[in-house]
């Protein structure tokens, strides 16, 4: 969060009493340091060797408390530094770490290769980590990212996250604990890489970590974690993620009631709970081992309740004084856990208060340093530059990919034997040809992994994927709980330890109750991490309308609104069999090499469709591609004309899945009444739509139609008629066919709502009118 570092009171000062006149906490919190080792009076120890325990009992010696206590400052004045450079604009960010500094521990206790998923008030974890590799600056980094600069290793400027690719913290920009499924997923796939023989990127003992604060472990999402992460270990499957919560007490500015996160998850089953002090490095050090090496000794789900607190406001346009009395103030300060730090300096005899002194003033000047270097370097300058890690595409590459083969031998064993290859069948409808397709990337991609409500022995509601997990057993083909958040988190657990996830939400409905899992986190990992991590991963989702029998919201949902509204994805939506295999190979090829999050949209309707115009006529049913046929590239659209296609201008009809054959249909009453030569364009790809594709086909018409199944506003159709009119062709005559702006009810009534063949005839009459 932005904001200005000056926390004075807006309030006039004479109106204010005389001890609020001219308060500045940040100024108080570094004045507070420099006081309480100045007044120190104790008599210390004999200086401890390296090897010593700091104090006597504690678990931390004094090399490493030394050595955590530099983290702390530098983690501190890292947040002092921004208040101060702030009102400036040489610092774009002021949420600090102050009263976190405690989490250093954590860092120390993990491996560098322990992917860790962190919280916003990291910068003491951060600090320590960077140690754990020579060369590393945690204080340049820190304050190229504070002051956005191109140079940023973390997001390249993009944004203020904690994140190194070198060091495995995944950049989060999360504040609400959206990030804790994919902590929960990269856990489950650390051991799911064993059973599928899969060679992980870090060590096959690797824990994942995943801190956050209490107010947000009650967020819906950290619910939903925390439920999948004990339902894990009541199944006894392996899931070694160390919760780290840490607990100010306070979410901005409501407290959370004394007690609550101990009592809440210290009896949780599943769960194994630990406590530790983070205001305190000699006693709190001990506890975090424990909690650490429980959780990679045992591979279960840990909860490590750190005790922190919050120095300073929640950033720096929190005026804490407006709405915390002074009383309560000074009780937060007396808490600083730099003061106990430094305590536990002067008692061990490891310092003196000049050399304490001396370090925290050295670290002030060393940071101030390195943000005015900082602000003088290189700074994002144009769009191109901005976007440029967010949806790479290089076709070429993706094409070769998608054309090469999966390995004989593996597709013959996945099909069940050389005569029963899917080339070989007659032509077979939708839900076969999106089967066989499963089956080949399964065989094609060992790494790969098919999971979702209902997949398994069932084969899905539309028996879509039916005999995959007999194929290719449970650890890759398995059910998950009924929870889409936790299976999106799932998929990017896979995907950052490099498996390839095929996830399946039932409907499409259920995409909407899970969407910030893909627009939030998946999606923007490789904005954020300036391409330096990838969620490859193709989300199929069964959707749309047009089913009988089976019908209502949930089952008849046409909003592809909040697809269509995510920044850096992949939408396709197929019409028929073949199209679904060479769409599946192309998203399967972009996801491997470029690490894209795709989203394969199933007409459900269409699943079983096997006629187009009459009853048993078969023309919907098609041939399977074989491998290595041409691969369809994004944007590629497919295109229906009666007779040649560039004579077919009377009439251009832009569509998209149900739309396509209802509107081949209306086509032929079409050229029936008005003796015109309709050409009917299925779109294939509806993110992101091929404007040059769309007006190529819409520059030779003489009339156009639109027919989007999906809403009237935010659809589909309306990215259509922007393209057309960019694009120079807005002043053809034009009509939209399109959903009502309505939920979808059940039975009949859901053609109400929903375009319908008449209502295509009927617009075209209204354009021959």
């Amino acid at each position: 969060m932005n904001g200005s570092s000056n926390e004075r009171s807006p309030i006039p000062a004479s109106t204010l009493p005389a001890w609020k006149r001219g308060i500045n906490r940040a100024e108080i919190c570094d004045r507070n340091f420099g006081e309480f080792v100045r007044a120190w009076r104790g008599t210390p120890a004999p200086r401890p060797r390296d090897g010593d325990p700091v104090l006597p009992g504690s678990a931390l010696d004094a090399r490493g408390f030394r050595e955590l206590l530099e983290s702390q400052l530098v983690s501190r004045h890292l947040d002092l530094m921004a208040r101060v450079l702030r009102v400036q604009n040489k610092v774009f960010y002021t949420i600090g770490s102050s009263g976190h500094e405690g989490n250093a521990m954590v860092a120390r206790l993990t491996r560098h290769t322990d992917p860790a998923f962190l919280h916003y008030r990291s910068g003491g974890f951060m600090a320590e980590r960077f140690g754990k590799l020579p060369g590393m600056d945690p204080v340049m980094d820190s304050a190229l990212s504070f002051a956005a600069s191109a140079e940023d290793p973390a997001s390249g400027g993009r944004h203020k996250v904690w994140g190194s690719r070198p060091l495995w913290v995944l950049p989060q920009t999360s504040t609400i604990a959206s990030h804790l499924p994919k902590a929960l997923g990269t856990a489950v796939a650390i051991e799911q890489a064993r059973r599928i023989g899969h060679e992980l990127p870090v060590p096959a003992d690797s824990i994942a970590i995943c801190s956050f604060g209490d107010a947000s472990a009650n967020h819906a999402t950290a619910q939903t974690a925390f439920n999948a992460a004990a339902w894990t270990a009541y199944q006894k499957l392996p899931a070694p993620v160390l919760f780290v919560c840490e607990d100010n007490g306070i979410g901005i500015s409501v407290k959370t009631p004394d007690g609550w996160i101990g009592t809440r998850f210290r009896a949780m089953p599943g769960l194994d709970y630990f406590a530790a002090d983070g205001l305190d490095l000699a006693a709190g050090y001990g506890q975090v081992q424990a909690a650490v090496e429980h959780c990679r000794r045992t591979r279960r789900p840990t909860f490590l309740h750190l005790r922190t607190t919050r120095i300073m406001g929640h950033a720096g346009t929190d005026f804490e004084i407006e709405w915390r009395s002074i009383e309560e103030l000074c009780a937060v300060e007396a808490t600083d856990p730099l003061l106990r730090s430094a305590a536990i300096a002067l008692e061990s005899g490891l310092m003196t208060a000049g050399e304490l002194l001396a370090l925290y003033e050295s670290t002030r000047q060393r940071c101030f340093a390195a943000a005015e270097e900082a602000d003088r370097r290189p700074k994002l300058g144009s769009l191109a530059e901005v976007i440029a890690p967010l949806a790479p595409y290089t076709p070429d590459a993706v094409q070769a990919e998608a054309r090469r083969a999966a390995p004989d031998e593996a597709r013959v064993a996945a099909f069940g034997g050389e005569d029963k290859l899917p080339e070989k069948q007659a032509p077979r409808h939708l839900a076969i040809q999106i089967n066989q397709a499963l089956h080949e990337l399964l065989a094609k991609y060992p790494e790969s992994l098919l999971f979702g409500e209902d997949v398994a022995q069932k084969g899905g509601v539309y028996t879509v994927t039916k005999g995959l997990q007999k194929a290719f057993k449970g650890a890759r083909v398995f059910n998950t709980l009924l929870d889409e958040t936790m299976i999106l988190g799932l998929a990017q657990g896979y995907a950052n330890m490099g498996m390839l996830p095929l996830p399946e939400i039932q409907y499409l409905a259920y995409f909407h109750n899970a969407c910030d899992q893909i627009r939030g986190e998946a999606a923007s990992l490789q904005f954020f991490s300036n391409d330096q991590y990838r969620n490859p991963m193709v989300v199929r989702i069964a959707g749309l309308g047009y089913q009988r029998g089976f019908g209502g919201h949930f089952h008849n949902d046409n909003s592809i609104t909040a697809l269509r509204d995510i920044p850096g994805i992949v939408v396709g939506c197929p019409s028929r069999g073949d199209d679904a295999v060479a769409m599946l190979r192309a998203l399967a090829a972009l996801a491997k090499v470029d690490g894209r999050v795709a989203v394969f949209l199933e007409p459900i309707a269409l699943y079983m469709a096997k006629d187009l115009y009459e009853p048993g006529d078969g023309q919907w049913l098609f041939p399977y591609p074989e491998q290595g046929s041409q691969a369809i590239a994004l944007g590629e659209g497919r295109v229906y004309a009666s007779g040649s296609e560039d004579g077919a201008d009377d009439l251009v009809v832009f569509t998209y899945g149900n739309g396509v054959p209802m509107s081949l249909r209306a086509a032929r009453r079409i050229e029936a009444a008005h003796g015109w030569k309709v050409r009917v364009v299925d779109l294939r790809w509806l993110v992101p739509l091929d404007a040059a594709f769309i007006v190529g086909q819409a520059s030779s018409a003489k009339r156009i139609l639109v027919v989007d199944e999906g809403r009237r506003s935010a659809g589909v159709g309306e990215g259509v008629v922007t393209a057309i009119i960019e694009g120079g062709f807005g002043a053809r005559p034009f009509r939209r066919v399109v959903g009502a702006d309505t939920y979808t009810p059940l039975a009949g009534a859901a053609f109400l709502v929903i375009p319908g063949e008449d209502d295509i005839v009927a617009a075209a009459a209204e354009l021959a009118g």
